[in-house]
């Protein structure tokens, strides 16, 4: 018996906000399928302002069948950027991560400020 645990499933919900959904996972799928890890997400109504650790920085608008939600729920992505340096635990924490369409958590937060 090896001594390493499986991580453990999650469920989150298919249609969930996109930038509800990166909050919680701190990935984000390039448009040419490199996944960077997220530092910073400055919220500002709608869209976001996001920021990679390797300082990249950009705007994401709230929508559920966007490209970069879609890419995210499906688990498409080519590599893992060298300069974020995604760390291998949070590599497979995601792929055993389930986005179900009547099972699953919505992410919803109970604070005044979180939309």
């Amino acid at each position: 018996m090896s001594g390493k645990k499986k991580p453990q499933k999650r469920f989150y919900k298919k249609r969930v906000d996109l930038l509800r959904l990166i909050d919680k996972i701190k990935l984000w799928p390039s448009r040419k399928g490199i996944l960077h890890g997220i530092r910073i997400i400055e919220k500002h109504g709608d869209y976001a302002t996001i920021t990679t650790h390797c300082n990249r920085t950009f705007i994401a608008n709230n929508s559920r069948t966007s490209r970069a939600a879609r890419w995210i729920r499906n688990k498409w992505f080519f590599g893992v950027c060298k300069e974020c340096g995604v760390p291998d635990w949070k590599l497979e924490k995601y792929s055993v991560t389930h986005f179900k369409r009547h099972h699953g958590s919505l992410l919803l937060r109970h604070d005044k400020d979180y939309k």
